[in-house]
């Protein structure tokens, strides 16, 4: 090899470097005196396409895109390899091109280089690139008890950044959602059961559709009798005992005629427990069925008790007597409820 190949460069070399000291223009170096040189910016969502482009007149001799220090375009011909940047096939007066599915290493400056009449022009075009917000982390469902502190976390990314919007939904069913707080983090001190039902954590920057996930929390709490009704029934009817507890987790019914706990059995009486309701059922009331009975509920959380009277015609002053004082089963029969019930856990 002759000593003079060693300083013949390639073809595209010597292009490249003649584009370079001829008429290019690197990003970040402003043009010089007598140069035209303009900047425009063009926002563009991940996964959506870029076009940029260049007005030409009939006097240019030459043109070509650069991306910071890679050419893309020089005249017709594709320098670059990435198939998602194509020449646009427009008017004589414009010389354009297209990135399809852009992501986030396509942002950046793009300079449209001109020579025209010897003297260079330069188009600068910074291209940003929109993500929009997703929920990359959330807080679990979760179980606690009455009174505890609760955290919930929210996580999300997005460009520009997401803002994030907690909403909460009963658990009560209640169709409308109650706004809490913003940010990542929502703190719940002592929290009641009012506080259960589904956390909505809401994420947007106004890219594109807000991203929405959710958090179920659940509140276990002890029984509390929200329906204990004395009933009026004839001897010989059938007739009823009804018992409502709400509780978390849900609430073991038993029935006591004075200090006697009911069963299921030849003696009459039916228990029927179907959720937070307890029915006492009586298929044929007799004089010795009438007096008064003591609903108990009870779960891990705790155990609460409701007298209720059964009675026939004219036995109002009963319930009076019975209704001012109240009969509840002895303070030693509801400890060993309590102890006994306990120890199943």
């Amino acid at each position: 090899m002759g000593i003079y190949s060693y300083f013949v460069l390639p073809w595209k070399c010597l292009v490249v470097i003649s584009l370079r000291l001829l008429f290019l223009v690197p990003a970040g170096v402003p043009a010089r005196s007598g140069d035209s040189f303009s900047k425009d910016n063009i926002t563009v969502r991940q996964g959506g396409s870029a076009v940029l482009r260049c007005s030409v007149d009939s006097k240019v001799s030459r043109v070509a895109w650069l991306n910071r220090t890679t050419i893309l375009f020089a005249g017709e011909e594709k320098w670059s390899l990435d198939p998602r940047v194509i020449l646009l096939d427009t008017v004589q007066t414009e010389y354009s091109i297209k990135i399809e599915n852009v992501d986030l290493q396509d942002e950046g400056p793009y300079v449209c280089s001109i020579l025209s009449d010897k003297l260079p022009k330069s188009t600068k075009v910074h291209l940003i690139v929109q993500v929009p917000a997703k929920i990359v982390n959330i807080s679990t469902d979760i179980t606690v008890n009455e009174g505890s502190n609760v955290t919930l976390m929210c996580l999300a990314i997005g460009r520009p950044d997401a803002s994030i919007i907690w909403k909460h939904r009963s658990s009560s069913g209640v169709p409308t959602s109650r706004f809490i707080t913003e940010g990542e983090y929502v703190e719940i001190t002592a929290i009641t059961k009012e506080q259960s039902g589904v956390y909505e954590c809401m994420s947007t920057n106004y890219v594109s559709a807000p991203d929405v996930k959710i958090v179920r929390v659940t509140v276990n709490y002890p029984p509390v009798i929200s329906r204990a009704r004395n009933s009026l029934i004839g001897v010989g009817q059938r007739g009823m005992l009804q018992c409502e507890a709400s509780a978390v987790p849900l609430a073991d019914f038993e029935w006591y005629k004075e200090d006697r706990k009911l069963l299921n059995g030849p003696n009459g009486v039916k228990i029927e427990n179907k959720g937070k309701q307890s029915m006492l059922s009586f298929f044929n009331v007799s004089e010795e069925d009438y007096g008064n009975y003591t609903c108990v509920a009870m779960n891990t959380m705790g155990i609460t008790n409701a007298s209720i009277i059964l009675y026939g015609p004219g036995m109002h002053d009963m319930i009076d007597i019975n209704s001012a004082v109240s009969h509840l089963p002895s303070y030693l029969l509801l400890m060993t409820l309590v102890t006994a019930y306990f120890l199943k856990f």
